[in-house]
């Protein structure tokens, strides 16, 4: 079966996002957590794939094979991720949503994304997974959730932006595809990608960050982080939110509009019979 054409795939997303809009908001905040569920799990599982790694090309290659399987579960069933849901600007341009009901729609899924991600962080840290290699992976935890809250906001906001437009690209691709072996490999190598430059994601941070604040809060693998010479002064939700949280989810809108934005202009036929 063909592929579906980039006119087709632009078109059809549009049409996605009535429902989407219209959806009832316990449906899609329920769907949202869900989301940031399945982030974290594949945010779990690329690190405990990858601690272990002292090569950091390696590590990072590892991670980028591991991470996507948590967008593979979003897209096949059909869970809420905020940072997909900025292609829904390609739906209010052509007014079959409202500005309105795409702003309900980013507030509702962004809160879920939060509180599924955040809960599995604390899950995770409280109930011994970061026992792995006695203990190293609450370390490597709480490495990677500093280096994040130590980025300049500029930075955290440029790398949100070209992180969103790969998440974006990935959902566009795996939409071109009829089967779900297509869809896959669409939303593969987006996201392999953006992993291995380092790109900054603001759903899969609500779990890398609050991880590497919870791993520090338990005693023994404080000691072990502290033991590591990891500077943690910035592993709390303040500096959380202000100096990372913040300016990704700013690029990460901008990224993703930017994608949909040009899709919409160059292929949408809906545009063209307006």
């Amino acid at each position: 079966m063909a592929i579906r054409t980039p006119s087709e795939v632009t078109d059809a997303y549009i049409e996605a996002c009535v429902p989407k809009a219209a959806s009832p908001a316990w449906r899609v905040f329920v769907l949202a957590v869900m989301a940031g569920v399945l982030v974290s799990l594949g945010a779990t599982a690329s690190s405990a794939a990858a601690f272990g790694i002292e090569d950091a090309g390696v590590q990072r290659v590892l991670m980028g094979v591991v991470f996507p399987v948590g967008l593979m579960m979003i897209v096949l069933l059909g869970a809420e991720l905020f940072t997909g849901n900025a292609l829904m600007v390609t739906a209010a341009l052509s007014k079959e949503i409202t500005w309105a009901s795409l702003l309900r729609n980013w507030v509702i899924v962004y809160v879920g994304n939060f509180i599924g991600a955040v809960g599995m962080a604390a899950l995770m840290a409280f109930f011994g997974q970061y026992e792995l290699g006695g203990g190293d992976l609450a370390v490597f935890t709480a490495k990677v959730a500093a280096a994040k809250c130590q980025l300049p906001w500029m930075n955290a906001f440029v790398l949100g932006i070209f992180c969103n437009v790969m998440v974006c690209i990935a959902i566009y691709l795996g939409n071109t595809a009829h089967e779900t072996s297509g869809k896959i490999l669409g939303v593969f190598f987006p996201i392999f990608g953006f992993v291995i430059a380092s790109f900054e994601h603001c759903i899969a941070n609500m779990y890398y960050i609050p991880a590497g604040i919870f791993a520090n809060a338990v005693p023994r693998y404080a000691s072990m982080i502290a033991e590591a010479g990891i500077n943690v002064a910035a592993l709390d939700f303040p500096t959380f939110i202000v100096a990372n949280l913040i300016p990704v989810t700013i690029g990460n809108i901008i990224g993703g509009a930017l994608v949909g934005l040009v899709m919409y202009v160059t292929h949408s036929k809906k545009r063209c019979a307006k």
